[in-house]
Order: C-alpha cells, then sequence, then structure tokens
C-alpha cells in the first residue's frame, strides 16, 4: 500500500474533519453491522500512544437497560449543571439537547489502564497525565472514523463518574474518559448545534495563534 496521500484522499480527510459533529437527535433505529464498527474501533486503536502504551478499551453497550440506567445518570448530572445558571442563560441551557443516549443503537465507553505497561512508560515520566491524552487521541480517531463511515457521535460529559464505573463493572484502576453515543442519523448539520443554537460562536484559528511566545491578551 502506498504511503503517500493523494490529492482526492487529502480532499476526503480535510471533509471529515470539518463535517464532523458531536450528534445528539438525528439517530435513526438501524444497527451497525459488525464489519463497520470492527473498521471503526480497529481506527481508534491506531491512535498515537505515549510509550506506545495503547492504555485505551472499548465497553460496546447495546442493552436498553445499561442505557437506561445512564441515561438517568445523565438526567440527575445535568439537573445539577443547570441549577448552576440563572435567568435567560439557564433556560437557553435546558433547551439544548445534550445527550442521544437512548436513541442511538450502540453506545461505547472508552476507558484509560494507567497502569498498562507498567510501572515506567517511555515518555510518561516528566508528565503523568500522558496516558489520558493517548486515549483522548484514540476516541478522537474513532470520531473521526465514524463520520468516514457516515455515522453519528456524540460525546456525553455530563455523568456520575463513580456510579458509571460501579455499573459498568470497571476495576478502580481505570478510568473512564468518555462515553459515546453512535448510529446513523438523518442528516449532518451544517453547523456545530451549539453554535447554531447561539450558545457560542466558532472563533477564527488567528485569535488562537501565537509567535515564539504566549502573546498579551
Amino acid at each position: 500500500m502506498s504511503q503517500i496521500i493523494s490529492e482526492s484522499e487529502r480532499a476526503a480527510f480535510y471533509k471529515t474533519v470539518y463535517s464532523r459533529r458531536d450528534v445528539r437527535r438525528e439517530f435513526l433505529p438501524k444497527a451497525i453491522p459488525k464489519a463497520v464498527l470492527s473498521r471503526i474501533l480497529t481506527a481508534a486503536h491506531h491512535a498515537p500512544s505515549v510509550g506506545f502504551m495503547q492504555p485505551w478499551d472499548f465497553i460496546v453497550i447495546e442493552s436498553d437497560r445499561t442505557k437506561a440506567f445512564v441515561k438517568q445518570l445523565f438526567t440527575e448530572a445535568n439537573q445539577a449543571a443547570a441549577d448552576m445558571l440563572t435567568g435567560e442563560r439557564k433556560k437557553q441551557y435546558k433547551r439544548l439537547k445534550l445527550e442521544g443516549i437512548q436513541e442511538a443503537p450502540l453506545n461505547i465507553c472508552v476507558t484509560c489502564d494507567r497502569s498498562r505497561t507498567g510501572d515506567f512508560v517511555l515518555g510518561r515520566t516528566s508528565n503523568l497525565d500522558m496516558d489520558l491524552y493517548s486515549t483522548v487521541c484514540a476516541i478522537q480517531n474513532l470520531w473521526l472514523a465514524a463520520r468516514a463511515e457516515n455515522i453519528g457521535m456524540g460525546w456525553v460529559s455530563i455523568l456520575d463518574e463513580n456510579k458509571l464505573k460501579q455499573h459498568l463493572n470497571i476495576p478502580e484502576r481505570i478510568i473512564p474518559v468518555a462515553y459515546l453515543c453512535l448510529g446513523y442519523v438523518s442528516q449532518f448539520h451544517e453547523k456545530p448545534d451549539l453554535e447554531r443554537t447561539g450558545w457560542l460562536a466558532r472563533r477564527q484559528v488567528d485569535q488562537h495563534l501565537h509567535s515564539e511566545k504566549w502573546q498579551k491578551d
């Protein structure tokens, strides 16, 4: 296989990046074929990891019972988040749909085993969180691979981590990093939901660039 990226392949990559969305409400009741899921998870598994420790695991969830439990965790945590706001901002927050746990045919919990490959991990000696960052790289690979398969994905971060760990029988040393909802969708919006609904606008990349040193705010 040639390692040179062709012009059409490069264009397809950028299209995938720019059209990736955090999907919450457009899921269809269509199962993801096992071969497609295998491709997506294999792409996730090919993410970079510090010291080549590959700290991630993927818990694939299809059970309605588990989805209902996780949805309740979300409902409780989401109410607590809403209570941090007041006035119009609180009303705006409560109008947002921030998960598709039960609508999505498939949920995946991505975890990080911080002890994988032993106490000494090449490249993690100065920053012990590099294993967590590596796991997030796997999640990004998973997200882009799903989009390349025309499958929507949403990341649910508003959850009680300890209750989730207990319900999914996750060992104490393992950290749940992401709870994801995947499925075919009716559409991918041109803009992210939070931009479309006016929660925040996309900033220009020039606002995030510095030369040599951090520029004054």
